[in-house]
């Protein structure tokens, strides 16, 4: 019996096939862990489900180490084969091997005649349907800025509303960074702290933002000290009307007023209501274009033309 499936990459966030083994598991009632031999160790009968060219050159010299000290004792399921000498090995030394597809099941059925033609069924995680709402809150920012205290603040205000609400997360990531499990922790405990009404959204284009902006009731973007007048986030919010609840300081950008333009986050008692949620956005989109918008920052690159 197959008792752990062992992935090369093992954050279903970002890895469709860590994803697969995550359902895969949860289905087998059984861990999903990683492929070293470290990790290995205690069972008895992996379930290895891989794509070999995802591996650096010494994770796959491990992994064929390994395996090749346990024949018949690991099976594998594969979700592409590039030839390789090591693919060769792990197929020949499966108890089992099982193939995502009928392409590749041609490919294998000379080297394995007992290979077993399989697929790969849907990986949504969470299949929520989106709950319509009376009030709706956008957020989105860097993957790591999950400010949580001030979401919790956040949660009260709304709660203190009496009416339903919902969040929908988007985020983004700098260069050379990625969804890790520290991420995936703060979202959790959004999740908790929302009571389950939060929607992850994953990165979006701009247009799919754009539409957000228009259609939520607030924008929230929490920072480490305070809004900065460079966040693009909460101006592209404030140009297009919506009223953005924040966190200001001595540094945030100036001529932004508590329940005048914004709401800032550590002064509110109370949100707004629909009528006052409309006059902060239109103030909002007025000195987002008028003071910190396209127009005035290249008046103000522009040469002075003396004569």
């Amino acid at each position: 019996m197959i008792d752990c499936i062992a992935g090369y990459h093992l954050n279903p966030w970002t890895c469709g096939i860590a994803k697969f083994n995550a359902i895969l598991a949860r289905y087998l009632a059984v861990p999903v862990v990683g492929l070293r031999a470290v990790e290995l160790g205690t069972y008895r009968r992996p379930l290895l489900s891989l794509k070999l060219s995802e591996f650096s050159e010494a994770d796959a010299a491990d992994l064929d180490l390994w395996a090749s000290s346990r024949p018949g004792q690991f099976e594998l399921f594969l979700h592409a084969f590039d030839g390789t000498e090591i693919e060769r090995r792990l197929v020949a030394g499966a108890g089992r091997v099982y193939c995502g597809n009928r392409e590749l099941y041609a490919q294998l059925q000379g080297m394995r005649p007992d290979i077993q033609e399989l697929f790969c069924p849907g990986t949504i995680l969470n299949p929520q349907r989106f709950q319509r709402t009376e009030l709706s809150v956008f957020t989105f920012g860097m993957a790591h800025k999950i400010r949580v205290p001030l979401y919790r603040r956040l949660q009260e205000l709304l709660e203190a509303t009496g009416k339903s609400y919902s969040v929908y997360v988007s985020t983004a990531l700098h260069e050379n960074t990625s969804f890790d499990g520290s991420f995936v922790v703060r979202f959790e405990e959004l999740q908790s702290i929302f009571n389950g009404q939060v929607y992850f959204m994953g990165y979006l284009s701009d247009t799919a933002v754009f539409n957000h902006l228009l259609d939520c009731t607030f924008l929230a973007a929490f920072f480490e000290k305070g809004l900065r007048a460079n966040n693009t986030t909460v101006n592209a919010a404030m140009e297009v009307g919506c009223a953005v609840i924040t966190n200001l300081d001595e540094h945030s950008p100036v001529g932004l007023t508590h329940m005048q333009n914004v709401i800032d986050i550590n002064l509110c008692e109370r949100l707004p209501d629909a009528e006052q949620t409309q006059r902060i956005g239109r103030a909002a989109r007025e000195i987002a274009h008028g003071q910190y918008g396209w127009d005035r920052l290249v008046a103000q690159l522009r040469p002075v033309v003396r004569t």
